[in-house]
């Protein structure tokens, strides 16, 4: 057998092993059959590792390196999916029935919240009966802290797109003070606004106004 054949051999055992050794699940809020991000991640990070680790090995090495390299970018992949995966669910538990969507993408997670139950129109001051809910997102950011917080704020298009733009950064930055004040580490956060130019719904109905009237959060990985 060829020493390359070897290598795509050892490769290829060591991502049945990862693929063996993670499981789908059921999405307690779809009902849904999904492979975790844990697996998806750790898949990734294998076949990288397996690349990187052949790639940095002497000729005669190369099967062992792919091989210590899948095991490798495995653990980190699926850690990294893992870790997030926690983070979801403790999010999703804490926010049912808030109006707060939950989204995923990847490694990311998205908590978007319409403008209807944060802020009054035309204001970036939080509604009062808002805090309880941002006071649950500070305490699943404290406790998952390796993540960084991305606040973007949105708006409508009714009025200037220079006046969205201030009052969708006003109102990022006061979800994010408050998040400050819950113990949420200042560096962590990363505020932007963006007016009208990424709607989620259409703008020409008062319904899709509403929508579009948001914050978003993002938590991406460190």
């Amino acid at each position: 057998m060829q020493p390359e054949e070897k290598v795509m051999k050892k490769t290829l055992l060591v991502m049945s092993i990862v693929t063996l050794s993670a499981c789908t699940t059921i999405d307690p809020y779809t009902g849904e059959q999904k492979t975790s991000n844990a697996t998806t991640g750790a898949a990734i990070g294998a076949v990288s590792g397996a690349v990187i680790g052949a790639a940095s090995s002497s000729k005669k090495d190369r099967g062992k390196g792919a091989a210590i390299g899948a095991v490798a970018g495995g653990a980190i992949g699926g850690g990294v999916g893992y870790y997030m995966d926690q983070q979801e669910a403790k999010l999703r538990a804490q926010l049912e029935q808030t109006g707060v969507r939950v989204k995923r993408d990847g490694n990311n997670i998205q908590l978007i919240m319409p403008g209807n139950i944060t802020f009054q129109s035309n204001s970036d001051a939080i509604r009062s009966d808002f805090y309880s809910v941002l006071d649950s997102v500070g305490l699943v950011l404290k406790e998952f802290n390796k993540t960084t917080v991305h606040v973007t704020g949105h708006t409508d298009n009714q009025g200037s797109y220079e006046y969205n733009q201030g009052l969708s950064e006003r109102r990022a930055t006061s979800v994010a003070r408050y998040l400050g004040s819950r113990g949420v580490v200042n560096s962590r956060m990363h505020i932007r606004g963006a007016s009208y130019s990424q709607p989620i719904a259409d703008n020409g109905t008062a319904y899709g106004r509403e929508q579009n009237r948001r914050v978003e959060i993002e938590l991406r990985p460190m």
